[in-house]
This record gives structure tokens, C-alpha cells and sequence, in this order.
């Protein structure tokens, strides 16, 4: 069965919340994609399983799927990370009571390269180890290859950042991420209202769902809103110059450019527009958390405005408690992937407790009536529809550094 999209109330409540949430920081790519996950593929195989994968008790196994290696990797690395930080505090918390059986969490995390057909491959050797729950995809296009898998197989799935909209269609499958159409309408809004800006251009992947979805929602927006878009320029994957669409918005009236696009095409557009003496200011998505770490030079990204969940140097304790745990075990500030895992795990613990069940039908029932205070979003909840009820930041570049708006 199909989910619904989030209602035209829902969007404008979130959005309007938008003002109110959490955002990001650094590189997540020093740790060693080979490192040994928090549950071996032996550890995985003790619980006895039933049809929906639950265990007869002890060990609550989670799946995890990303990218490991290939551009994407820093992300991938950064769930992983940030679902190990939550396992363990988790566990030596004493670890979850559901009936009369405490659970230790687990977790085998597979590489999907962000590649629709590794996807597909990870989650079936994740389910041959009878996974309780899923964690994952990590990047939309590989979310929607297994979707639909994993709704035949009745699992719970939470991806922490899939956020392209089907990506949470099926009665089992939720987001800890926004989805694409809303933040391409909070970022219309916020360079619009907020900011003033008139003439916009875009420059967006027109291979990826993430990209164009974004685009598409901004786009709409922008024009409900008075403004212009006086230039769309596209590129697919992996192109690395960005000399054609950046001449074009030269030739233009604009006043700002809109990137809806991974931290790595960002690295090279905004590069490349100073090579081309361009000073316009720079928006960008979610995609753009982590852009800090890709950049040789700063002053390319200095005032660019970007969308995020979480920010790492709020002064916040449970922001505080998880940047330092995080930095200690990996030598890196955790990121907004990173928090979205995070986050993930600590949903899971809730569903199970409130369920009293893990299995995954009792658990999926659960979800629209848990609430945690997450570190991207304090009394987070979840739709029917799958999406989280929770704020957001606006995150600054000023002298090299994120800086919350």
C-alpha cells in the first residue's frame, strides 16, 4: 500500500518550523572503511529468527547500508559512525528492556558503493543474516532500488537520509532526514523572504533524484513567491567541470546561486566560479554538510548558506556528549549523517519499548507514536506517512568555519 505525501499542512507546518532546528560540521572520511563494523557476520547469525526477522532474544541485529567507498563514502562512513556511537552508549546503558528480555544492539553494515544494484546486493546479504531492522539506504537512488524489497519482506526500514520523496512510500519504510520537496521549498522561502533575493540561478544534477527533486520544489516556490529564476543549468554524474553552466549565469542578471547537490560538485562549482571571477553568494542543500573537508580553499565557500539537521557546536549537552564520543573513537566531528544514524538507533530502542515486540509489525505500528529528543531534533515524532516532525537549521560558511543562522 502506498503512503500518501506529506499534506500542503504539513509542509507548511515544518517549513515554518524550520527556524527552530539543528545543523552541521567537518570531514568524516579519516576512518578506514575496512574497520571491523559493531557486529560481525558470526555475531549476526546467533539470533533464531522468525517471518519477520525478529529474534527469540539477546541480540537485536540492525542491517546498515551505504557507501564505504567510491565519492560518496564520507557519508556512509558518517552513519556508520554515528549508529556505533549509539550502539555503544546503548549497550552499556544496559540495553533495551522489552518484556521480560534485555537486547544488546548489534549492527553489520554493508558497502553499497551509493549504487543502486550494490544496494540490492547488500540488503540480500543482510537479510540472509536475518537482520531485525534495517538502517538505511544512505543516499536516496540506492534507498529506492530496495524500497519496495523491503516492504514485501515486512521490515522495518528507518534511512537516515534518504530523503528523495518515495523514498518512504511503503507503510514500513521512514526518514529521519527531510524530504526533498521540502527543502527545496524552505530554501525558496529563506532566499526569497529572508534574504531578498529577486534573480536566482540553479545549477543542479539532472541524474539524481535528490538533486532534482530539490530543484524542482525550489524552482516552484521561488516563482510562488515573486522571484525569478533567470538561469537552470544541469550536469550529470560525475562531471567535474562546471565551465559552461557557471559563463551562462555569468550572462545573467543573478544575484545568487542555488546548488541542490553533494558536497563534492559543490567543491568544484564554487571553485570554479572564482576562477571565473564570479563573487555571487552561494545557497545550497543538506547535500553541501561536509563541504569544508572537500575544499583546498575556504574563501570559495565563504557565505554560501546551506540546509542541515544538526550542528555540531551547538551548546547543547547531548550535542556536546555525542560530538565528544564521536571525535574520540574516529578523530573527526561528527556531521549531520552522522547525527541522522545516531538518531536512528536511538528510534529503534523506541519502537521496541513501545511496542514491547521486535517484531518488525509490532514495531512499524509503533512509529507514529514515539517521540525522542534527538540531536537533530528535540520531541522528534513520525507521520503515518513516515516523516519526521522536527526543525531544522540554516548553516553559514564565515571564515572557514559552520556557523549556525
Amino acid at each position: 500500500m502506498k503512503k500518501k505525501f506529506l499534506s500542503v499542512l504539513l509542509v507548511a507546518a515544518m517549513t515554518a518550523s524550520l527556524l527552530a532546528g539543528c545543523g552541521s560540521t567537518a570531514d568524516t572520511g579519516s576512518a578506514d572503511a575496512g574497520a571491523a563494523d559493531t557486529a560481525t557476520a558470526d555475531a549476526a547469525s546467533e539470533p533464531a529468527t522468525t517471518e519477520a526477522g525478529a529474534s527469540d532474544g539477546g541480540t537485536f541485529l540492525i542491517g546498515g547500508i551505504g557507501p564505504l567507498t567510491g565519492a560518496a563514502a564520507s557519508y556512509g562512513l558518517s552513519v556508520k559512525q554515528g549508529a556505533e556511537v549509539a550502539i555503544q552508549e546503548i549497550n552499556e546503558a544496559g540495553g533495551v528492556k522489552v518484556g521480560d528480555v534485555t537486547y544488546t544492539f548489534a549492527m553489520q553494515f554493508e558497502d553499497d558503493q551509493a549504487t543502486e544494484d550494490k544496494a540490492i546486493q547488500a540488503y540480500n546479504t543482510l537479510m540472509d543474516q536475518k537482520i531485525n531492522a534495517l538502517l538505511g539506504t544512505v543516499t536516496s537512488g540506492a534507498c529506492l532500488a530496495i524500497v519496495d524489497l523491503t516492504a514485501e519482506d515486512g521490515i522495518l526500514q528507518i534511512t537516515p537520509s534518504g530523503s528523495a520523496q518515495d523514498c518512504a512510500k511503503n507503510p514500513n519504510a521512514f526518514r529521519i532526514c527531510f524530504t526533498d520537496p521540502l527543502q527545496g521549498v524552505t530554501m525558496a522561502d529563506y532566499a526569497v523572504k529572508d534574504l531578498g533575493y529577486k534573480k536566482i540561478a540553479v545549477i543542479f544534477n539532472n541524474s539524481d533524484e535528490y538533486s532534482t527533486g530539490i530543484k524542482d520544489a525550489f524552482e516552484a516556490q521561488v516563482a510562488a513567491n515573486g522571484g525569478e529564476i533567470v538561469a537552470s543549468e544541469s550536469f550529470v554524474k560525475d562531471d567535474v567541470d562546471f565551465n559552461t553552466q557557471l559563463t551562462s549565469i555569468k550572462g545573467t542578471d543573478a544575484e545568487v546561486i542555488f546548488v541542490p547537490a553533494y558536497y563534492n560538485d559543490a567543491n568544484y562549482i564554487t571553485k570554479q566560479a572564482k576562477d571565473l571571477g564570479m563573487s555571487l553568494p552561494f545557497l545550497g542543500s543538506d547535500g553541501w554538510d561536509g563541504v569544508l573537508g572537500a575544499v583546498t580553499d575556504p574563501t570559495t565557500v565563504e557565505g554560501a548558506v546551506f540546509l542541515s539537521p544538526f550542528f555540531a557546536a551547538e551548546d547543547s549537552e547531548l550535542v556536546k556528549n555525542f560530538v565528544s564520543a564521536y571525535e574520540t573513537a574516529y578523530g573527526a566531528t561528527p556531521d549531520q549523517f552522522a547525527a541522522d544514524a545516531y538518531d536512528g538507533v536511538y528510534v529503534f530502542k523506541a519502537a521496541m519499548e513501545k511496542a514491547g515486540s521486535i517484531e518488525s509489525a509490532a514495531m512499524i505500528e509503533a512509529m507514529p507514536q514515539i517521540t525522542i529528543d534527538g540531536l537533530t531534533g528535540s520531541g522528534m515524532s513520525f507521520t503515518p506517512e513516515g516523516e519526521p516532525n522536527k526543525g531544522a537549521k540554516f548553516i553559514t560558511i564565515t571564515n572557514g568555519e559552520y556557523t549556525m543562522k
